[in-house]
């Protein structure tokens, strides 16, 4: 049986009977090393509301986001494992993370923002390369669908806030108990 020429690259010269592995284009590994960034920024930012929230006695929403942080570090070795099972190389960003937190609420509405604008980024690249590389599109569509979970959950969390006096102490108590 042949192989088809379309999953295997040319035989290389000195080595006249070892095929040349395929790897990602230059475009989607670009554009899955930017995914990456932004699992990392993610998992940093998430690292760092749990301890925000443990130093201030927010016990609940900081196993919360702990559990946050290591789902995103999950994304981020899903991610460099498909780079490296096709033959490229992962690039680890810097990560630049102010750290500050105003309350509870400036992390919930800053991780609505974090997670919504993911799941922009990996519906906008699921398209792209719908055409160019299907089997890159079948691997995005789950990430695609966590981000989907994960909006859905901070929607919710927004909605419950929306319920309460923010500036209430009272009230955020009750919120972490109830929604963390």
């Amino acid at each position: 049986m042949e192989l088809p020429n379309s999953t295997v690259q040319n035989v290389t010269d000195n080595q006249s009977n070892v095929l040349k592995p395929k790897m990602l284009s230059e475009d989607i590994e670009s554009m899955l090393n930017d995914r990456l960034a932004d699992e990392y920024t993610a998992h940093y930012f998430y690292r760092t509301a749990a301890n925000w929230c443990a130093g201030v006695n927010y016990k609940k929403a900081a196993a919360f986001f702990a559990a946050e942080a290591a789902a995103e570090l999950e994304h981020a070795e899903k991610l460099q494992k498909y780079l490296v099972d096709w033959n490229n190389t992962p690039i680890l960003p810097p990560i630049k993370f102010s750290g500050k937190f105003d309350s509870l609420i400036d992390i919930v509405n800053k991780a609505y923002a974090i997670e919504y604008k993911l799941g922009d980024d990996y519906m906008s690249n699921a398209s792209d390369v719908f055409s160019k590389h299907l089997m890159t599109f079948n691997f995005l569509q789950e990430f695609v669908d966590v981000q989907n979970e994960s909006i859905a959950e901070y929607s919710d969390l927004l909605n419950a806030a929306q319920l309460i006096d923010v500036s209430n102490k009272l009230d955020l108590i009750h919120y972490e108990e109830r929604y963390f």
